[in-house]
């Protein structure tokens, strides 16, 4: 028996599950559990199963629901097995909604052992030949979806560079670059729909590279650049580049705007004390995940934790135009006495009679929050203005 492959049937019927157990008897060795629930903590602690069969009604998680969280887990295991429904009376519009969701397959109750072990012995066989695409994918130069680099490639790429380096006296930086909160993401626009967006993400980013640079992925949602030559102040600089870029890119679905992020981690040799390529990687993976944790939209690099950065006007301009006012607001202070000056010019030439002195007091205040007193100069100079012209 613990050498058959183990099988998962949810169903709050006892009659039901004893059925199906029956005709899987001999050939699978079967767990069972009776809510939608329970069954999902058994799959998360049970690494051991490799299918799933479960009735639509359930309690405190239904069919739909334990499917939705099994094609949305973090674990590749979980989004890759095999789920079989136990069909009943629903409706065709329910079936195409558990299509929609990543379902493998439908039974009906009342199916013979024959069709049940039909059924689940094709979609094994289909879940190993695609572990094996998968297992031989990693052993690829390039991952064959998208042209880039597969991370273990990256590690030899980085291995080359990390030599080089030592003999010539040179740097060597890397930079992982996450979208952040990519499972919400993966929620909003659906697995294939993120993936799409971070290809298009990764195109982008390549063409921006130098010739003697290194693209590959790093996890899903996740990219690594490896630059020899390159020191960790340049690195971060284009990092912070790209991290603009995509603060202020237009990205929609279903009709709405998409607002994405980037948290990235850059580590670098000989700053960094990482002994090997492997290691350097995930030093930079690390710090990825510190910005990530620390609020993302930031970059860490060898300091502790993300320092926030300082926004700029010219950026502050985009992120305006790509309607991220939320992200101006904690500025606003800073970038007022920026423009000061120029409010001043603009006064003068246009005859506006602007509030400048009440202005530059706001601005100079500090016992008020920023964004309050940020937004109120806002509103009074729109106010004066809107009244006087």
């Amino acid at each position: 028996m613990a050498d058959l492959p183990r099988v998962l049937i949810v169903d709050d019927s006892r009659l039901v599950r004893v059925s199906l157990v029956r005709s899987l008897q001999g050939q699978y060795e079967v767990r069972e559990e009776g809510d939608g629930e329970a069954a999902w903590q058994t799959l998360v602690l049970d690494h051991s199963i490799q299918a799933v069969i479960s009735d639509l009604q359930m309690p405190k998680l239904d069919g739909y629901q334990l499917l939705e969280k099994v094609r949305t887990s973090k674990l590749r295991r979980l989004q890759e097995m095999p789920f079989i429904l136990v069909s009943g009376e629903e409706t065709e519009e329910e079936r195409q909604k558990a299509k929609a969701m990543g379902v493998s397959d439908f039974i009906s109750k009342g199916s013979g052992a024959a069709e049940l072990l039909t059924r689940v012995d094709r979609l094994l066989e289909l879940t190993r030949i695609r572990q094996s695409l998968g297992e031989g994918r990693e052993q690829m130069v390039q991952d064959p979806a998208t042209g880039l680099f597969t991370r273990r490639y990256l590690e030899v790429q980085t291995a080359q560079a990390m030599a080089q380096a030592a003999r010539r006296e040179t740097e060597v930086s890397i930079m992982v670059l996450g979208f952040d909160a990519y499972d919400s993401l993966i929620g909003r626009l659906g697995a294939v729909g993120a993936e799409q967006v971070g290809g298009r993400f990764a195109k982008l980013l390549a063409a921006k590279l130098r010739r003697e640079d290194s693209l590959g992925h790093y996890a899903p949602g996740q990219f690594a650049i490896v630059s020899p030559g390159t020191s960790p102040l340049l690195c971060a600089s284009f990092a912070n580049r790209v991290r603009e870029a995509i603060e202020v890119a237009h990205v929609a679905a279903h009709g709405q705007r998409v607002p994405l992020t980037v948290s990235i981690g850059v580590a670098s040799v000989p700053d960094d004390a990482a002994v090997s390529a492997q290691a350097l990687l995930e030093l930079a993976g690390q710090r990825m995940g510190e910005a990530m944790a620390a609020g993302g939209n930031r970059i860490v690099g060898s300091a502790k934790g993300g320092e926030t950065r300082r926004l700029g006007l010219q950026h502050a301009i985009e992120l305006l135009a790509a309607d991220r006012a939320d992200a101006v607001l904690p500025h606003l202070s800073r970038l007022g006495q920026q423009i000061l000056p120029l409010l001043k010019v603009m006064d003068k030439e246009f005859g506006l009679n602007l509030p400048l002195a009440d202005i530059e007091r706001r601005l100079s205040q500090r016992t008020r929050p920023e964004e309050k007193s940020g937004q109120e100069i806002v509103t009074s100079v729109q106010d004066h203005r809107e009244g006087n012209l």
